[in-house]
């Protein structure tokens, strides 16, 4: 396997002891908790259909279906992430084992004995979607299916392992349940680039190449399985097709299994919204189940579960934006109810700053553009606040039990709404609180600075970003540029305007009617600016060499691009060559690093210009 594998380390610089992907603690908290597809009433009942007549179709009164992954013949694990690795608790000498490549690749059940037909099976998850802003009915898990959960021994965190493109199950629609080799190179990169970033995201363990596996997309291409986890899968979208269908007792039965199961606890959701006086955030709310504030909006359990959710949403939409990070389909279902960066489609990191950039080609409306983002996730919120406007409505009688029986009588329906929209515009301002806090958090820092000040989003964000726009820079090199800069070396007009040529693409000023002498103006004004704030939060001389460390820990010097990645499907698929995807892993996952010890001008070439003709790339939906 990768060299690089034998070197990973633990979060706490020690290296970690794991065991084999078969010893790791399994559990299945979810189909224990949830009602199964009453066309599988049972493992057993599924497990004794024939694979094949596994096929879509309408699930309801259900949240998951049991199905095994199909048989996959003379599959090639092509990389493994040493950080999934280590956050899972398997140890690195399991990957080279007969058991793990057949484990990831489904063709080896782990928990479920055959024999006595008992034990944890393999599910796929039931779910709606508005998609474009459209209702789209049930989708599902159409090419995935769970395994199980564990839970490390050690950060006690519990994951649920996932395969991607392993086959048919009842929410495939008119699909094959495959993923083809070139979504699943992107997803296994980015989905550990972003965790390395720090951005909360889904997780990939491991590629397969499913050698015997052709799929139809746009061509005929080849197969293959991405192992992924998270801490939950579970979608706005789950919601979502249960409203749909007036599923109101199923809503509270995963809204009970979300905040016992997925959260810590109810008592672990946020406590009085900041929005009744002022004032932060109080703790979790042990003591009461309902919390009335001046306003009279009563905030139950249901009310605070959901200002979790947003919250958790607010600050990783804010990473999306501080890192230039654009995922193209922010559907419901690709909304995750615990704040992940999940289901990667035509996601791109920006190269040349542009607001308006998707890098979904179908996007004609741009709905799902990077500066859209925040308004979107917010807007796909609103629709998880309608799923749960009755529960969170109702405020303090929610375990009435007339309530919990029949719902609400029609004379108090008014009333209801009325609270449920009120809640929900309250819980918009919180999460515009908490993403303009994180997002200024996390500029802040990558702008080198201890503190904000409130002139700062003006004076240094906003500016930074309509001249990187104007000057068609590239977003996250001018930050790493940026970190190496002196600001003794920033003294003079002629300093600063030379200096601003080390932020110039190799061709020189580009954007519409720039100047080479006008963009050194531009950017040299900026810098004043900039050096003057250095000075206030880090002394008189700037502290470079400190300053310098901290800025280079939060301003990436590598970032997956798509060029990059196309040129690595291009070598894997094409080229026949597999080296590359370790190589390129493992800047992936030590993003802040200056070299990698490896292919150091593969590595240079990597972190430098983006080729003029590939920036700005998209792509499409298809996988």
């Amino acid at each position: 396997m990768a060299a690089h594998l034998s070197t990973d380390k633990a979060s706490n610089g020690t290296t970690y002891a794991g065991t084999s992907l078969a010893d790791i603690p399994k559990s299945w908290t979810f189909t224990s908790s949830l009602p199964s597809d009453p066309k599988f009433p049972t493992p057993a009942t599924s497990h004794k259909t024939p694979r094949q007549d596994i096929t879509p179709q309408l699930v309801k009164g259900a949240l998951f279906t049991w199905v095994r992954p199909e048989e996959a013949k003379e599959p090639e694990l092509l990389s493994v992430s040493p950080a999934g690795l280590r956050d899972l608790g398997i140890s690195e000498e399991d990957v080279s084992t007969e058991d793990f490549k057949q484990t990831v690749a489904g063709n080896r059940l782990l928990g479920w004995n055959e024999e006595k037909e008992e034990g944890g099976y393999p599910w796929a998850q039931c779910y709606g979607g508005w998609q474009f802003g459209s209702w789209a009915g049930q989708l599902g898990d159409g090419r995935a299916i769970s395994l199980f959960e564990t839970t490390n021994p050690s950060t006690k965190t519990r994951y649920e392992l996932q395969l991607k493109g392993a086959g048919l199950t009842p929410y495939s629609r008119f699909a094959d349940g495959k993923a083809v080799l070139r979504s699943s190179i992107r997803e296994f990169i980015v989905s550990e680039a972003l965790n390395a970033l720090r951005i909360p995201t889904t997780r990939a363990l491991s590629l397969t190449l499913l050698p015997h596996s052709k799929v139809r997309r746009e061509t005929l291409e080849p197969g293959a399985i991405v192992a992924r986890f998270a801490q939950s899968w579970l979608r706005i979208g789950t919601f979502d097709i249960l409203r749909a269908r007036g599923d109101r007792d199923l809503i509270r039965k995963l809204s009970d299994y979300i905040a016992e199961n997925v959260f810590e606890s109810w008592s672990s959701l946020p406590g009085r919204n900041p929005a009744d006086d002022g004032k932060a955030p109080a703790g979790p709310s042990v003591d009461k189940d309902t919390i009335e504030g001046p306003t009279g909006l009563e905030e139950n359990r249901y009310t605070r579960l959901y200002r979790e959710i947003v919250r958790r949403n607010a600050k990783t939409v804010a990473a999306w934006q501080a890192y230039a990070f654009t995922n193209g389909v922010l559907n419901t279902d690709n909304t995750s109810i615990f704040g992940l960066s999940i289901d990667f489609g035509p996601f791109a990191f920006l190269d040349n700053f542009d607001p308006l950039y998707t890098p979904n080609h179908d996007d004609h409306m741009l709905r799902y553009s990077y500066r859209n983002q925040p308004t979107i996730i917010w807007w796909n919120l609103v629709r998880l606040g309608e799923s749960l406007g009755e529960l969170i409505g109702i405020g303090g009688k929610v375990d009435d039990p007339e309530f919990v029986e029949k719902g609400v009588r029609q004379e108090h329906a008014d009333d209801l709404v009325a609270r449920a929209e009120g809640l929900i515009t309250r819980v918009g301002e919180e999460y515009k609180a908490v993403f303009l806090d994180e997002y200024k958090r996390l500029m802040t820092a990558r702008l080198g600075l201890k503190t904000h000040k409130e002139s700062d989003f003006e004076n240094l964000f906003s500016e930074l970003l309509d001249t990187m726009e104007a000057l068609e820079l590239d977003f996250n090199q001018t930050f790493r540029k940026l970190s190496n800069l002196k600001v003794g070396d920033l003294e003079t007009v002629d300093e600063r305007q030379k200096a601003a040529g080390v932020f110039f693409h190799h061709e020189g000023v580009t954007g519409h009617g720039n100047t080479d002498e006008a963009a050194r103006k531009r950017l040299g004004a900026w810098l004043e600016r900039w050096r003057t704030r250095v000075y206030e939060d880090w002394g008189p001389d700037g502290n470079d060499e400190e300053r310098t460390a901290e800025m280079k820990k939060v301003n990436p010097k590598f970032i997956p691009k798509g060029w990059i990645l196309d040129e690595v499907i291009r070598r894997v698929e094409k080229d026949g060559e597999r080296e590359i995807l370790d190589r390129v892993l493992n800047m992936a996952l030590h993003p802040f690093e200056e070299r990698w010890g490896l292919d150091e001008a593969e590595e240079e070439r990597f972190c430098g210009d983006v080729p003029r003709g590939d920036r700005a790339m998209q792509c499409s939906c298809s996988s």
